[in-house]
């Protein structure tokens, strides 16, 4: 063997011990956020994400192609005068810890126009209206944001009564809210059994800058516990109005029995929608 040959040599033993060591780091770190995430009770990062900047005229990595067609179409309706003896009227509610963008996910939907909204009196709920037009009938949503402190409990049951659907809501990059989906679901269970129920993971544009391998055991998790409610899991973004919209019409075309199939998504590095 020539001296060449035995520093490469050498050279690619270096090279694959370094990229060993730096794997284990990286495992390592990821399995004590894990573990300080429980401990602690707290809200903590799967890791430490450094901020791309990303044009927020174009969708994230990942995200192109996902959009849709639908036979249900939407509209806000001009005609919010008329007679409402015509409105079909629909109680949504939403559930979830704090900063895991309910409020940002509501106002990608309902919109920021002032009479499309309304914010409720009731301290530890914010409610928004919102009247469409689906296939020639007027639709008015009334969604209810429970806040996520813990005064907003004392508010579960008046949010529940009458909901047509429940959404329990977790930050797809932090495991304590995923983790505390099971007890919004058992409080806002109590006082409602028969509105359809939906998981959604928001920030999904900071989820995939996660390593693939943990959006995959984050993934798993959530498909886990979405399966032990019974509910449909989409992930979402809020800031790229990723399968927002859909929620909606999900829940529009169950309640309605409208003919529109949802398609299953379980790639990685994708929005996930389960059911």
């Amino acid at each position: 063997m020539t001296q060449l040959s035995r520093k490469m040599l050498h050279f690619n033993i270096k090279k694959a011990m370094l990229w060993r060591i730096a794997a284990l780091r990286q495992y390592l770190r990821s399995f004590w956020n894990h573990f300080l995430a429980c401990w602690i009770g707290k809200s903590v990062r799967y890791r430490h994400l450094q901020r791309r900047v990303i044009n927020s005229s174009s969708p994230p990595p990942g995200v192109i192609g996902s959009g849709f067609s639908s036979k249900i179409t939407g509209s806000p309706s001009p005609d919010f005068d008329k007679d409402s003896s015509d409105l079909v009227s629909l109680k949504i509610t939403l559930f979830g810890d704090r900063q895991v963008g309910k409020t940002s996910f509501l106002e990608k939907y309902v919109g920021r126009e002032t009479e499309h909204k309304k914010i409720s009196a009731v301290t530890g709920i914010n409610q928004m209206d919102k009247i469409l037009s689906v296939k020639g009938a007027r639709i008015s949503y009334s969604i209810w944001d429970v806040r996520g402190d813990n005064s907003s409990h004392d508010h579960i049951p008046v949010a529940c009564k009458d909901s047509a659907a429940m959404l329990f809501m977790f930050d797809l990059t932090s495991r304590c809210t995923l983790n505390s989906v099971i007890r919004w679901y058992k409080e806002a269970r109590k006082w409602n059994q028969t509105a359809i129920l939906v998981m959604v993971g928001t920030k999904f544009d900071e989820f995939i800058q996660l390593p693939i391998d943990l959006q995959w055991t984050i993934a798993n998790e959530a498909r886990t516990y979405a399966k032990a409610l019974n509910a449909t899991l989409f992930f979402s973004s809020a800031t790229y109005n990723i399968n927002v919209n859909k929620i909606f019409k999900f829940i529009t075309a169950e309640l309605f029995n409208l003919p529109w199939t949802l398609e299953r998504n379980l790639t990685i590095g994708e929005p996930i929608i389960d059911f």
